[in-house]
């Protein structure tokens, strides 16, 4: 289809529903021929994915809130204005730690997220239904790591 120009007013972007975020997608890897997309997303507390590895890169910009990020096995608070990179086969994953949801943009490229955030709402439906997550996230070549336990 090739890249596209591309305008889209509140209220207008494809918006899901992910394991409790909400994800509106701004600029899909449809209209940029794949090269990149751009997702909003809200993260209540104690929402957002455990770590995990895909090879695309990921960049986030906090708009709102707090967010707790574990980067390479480094945790960090993110706060509004604050920005992340990963590059493709960083380990990585965060939770939202306001009271408020956060806010935050999130880019990838080339795009590769949009089918794995679809099927997971699909799917994905309440705490029962968690267990599908890393088979979900397999068949978009998302590799979560295994959860230790504190000692």
């Amino acid at each position: 289809m090739g890249k596209q120009q591309v305008t889209v007013r509140q209220g207008e972007a494809e918006s899901l529903r992910v394991m409790g975020a909400d994800v509106r997608f701004l600029c899909t890897g449809e209209r940029t021929d794949k090269a990149w997309s751009l997702m909003e997303v809200g993260i209540p507390r104690d929402a957002g994915p455990p770590p995990h590895t895909h090879a695309w890169d990921e960049a986030y910009y906090v708009v709102t809130g707090e967010i707790r990020f574990v980067v390479d096995g480094r945790e960090q608070l993110v706060r509004a204005g604050d920005f992340i990179y990963a590059p493709g086969g960083t380990p990585h994953g965060f939770s939202g730690v306001s009271d408020e949801p956060a806010r935050m943009l999130i880019f990838d490229a080339p795009a590769h997220a949009e089918s794995f955030f679809r099927e997971v709402s699909r799917e994905v439906q309440g705490p029962a239904d968690m267990a599908k997550v890393p088979a979900i996230g397999s068949r978009h070549q998302i590799d979560f790591l295994p959860m230790h336990e504190p000692a």
